[in-house]
């Protein structure tokens, strides 16, 4: 049995030492964990703690961890962050990660051109595709678990913590929608609710805005969207977002394939967009 003591542990400061790691600062909140950027002290590089609440630390929770995680090390892939990392360091307990530079949310506070929207979109289909094919669910896709590292690469993570975390707070009462597909959220996952979570990451970073429930088609944003994105593009978006999971892509894979067999024609159309003069600032014509 765990102490009532850990139910009161304050959150880290900064410079505050937890084994060789030293806090530098705290990265994000949430209602599972903490986020922190530290310095390891013996390998001298910076890394991400992740420090789950201490009253979700229980014995349930931990062992539903330690099978997740058994499960995601196989996960070795350029677009799947890595867990360095997790055990108790000084009462606590602490899962590591390198330290990328930015969430994609944080990347999405400022305008995103449509190529480098594509570019990340691959990215994470290429990280699913590759979980779904070992039969693996990540259950909780999102701008905040799309990590930007200073190689333009984008790595997806918690793997695994996202489903402990998930089962965890719905049996705490807590916990939001956000991009989760509707059968998530009554209990039933899926590769089609992955699916689902890309579609709108995706239709958010091309559109500018993100749909909410109830998912109507056309969502906000749509006008944007149709202004400057290939049809087939869109028809592509909004088969990822069906409600009825049986009408969306049966896994990433399946979405991964259909993407790629339409992006080039998708940058080609957009070029052609952009370089399109606007009405009233074509050429003159010179007086006879």
């Amino acid at each position: 049995m765990y102490s009532s003591v850990r139910n009161h542990v304050k959150p880290l400061r900064a410079r505050q030492r937890l084994g060789k790691y030293r806090v530098e600062r705290r990265l994000g909140e949430g209602g599972f964990a903490n986020v922190y950027q530290a310095m390891d002290t013996i390998e001298g590089i910076r890394v991400a703690l992740k420090v789950p609440h201490a009253d979700h630390v229980t014995e349930a929770v931990l062992k539903d961890f330690r099978n997740e995680v058994r499960l995601t090390a196989r996960l070795e892939h350029p677009h799947i962050l890595p867990l360095k990392d997790a055990s108790f360091i000084d009462d606590r307990f602490v899962i590591v990660f390198p330290l990328a530079e930015r969430t994609l949310d944080d990347r999405l506070r400022s305008r995103i051109s449509q190529k480098v929207a594509l570019e990340y979109v691959e990215q994470i289909l290429d990280a699913v595709a590759y979980a779904h094919r070992r039969r693996i669910v990540h259950c909780d896709v999102k701008p905040d678990n799309v990590l930007l590292f200073a190689d333009g690469r984008i790595r997806l993570t918690d793997f695994g913590i996202a489903k402990v975390a998930q089962k965890t707070l719905r049996g705490s009462g807590t916990g939001t929608v956000g991009y989760m597909a509707p059968e998530q959220a009554m209990g039933k996952p899926s590769p089609r609710s992955d699916v689902f979570s890309i579609g709108l990451v995706a239709y958010r970073m091309l559109a500018g805005q993100w749909p909410e429930w109830p998912f109507e088609w056309p969502p906000p944003g749509y006008n944007r969207l149709k202004g400057r994105v290939h049809p087939e593009l869109i028809a592509w978006l909004r088969r990822s977002i069906m409600l009825d999971p049986r009408k969306r892509f049966r896994d990433a894979d399946h979405m991964l394939n259909s993407f790629r067999r339409l992006r080039r024609k998708a940058v080609l159309y957009a070029g052609r967009r952009r370089g399109k003069p606007k009405a009233g600032t074509g050429p003159r014509r010179r007086a006879a």
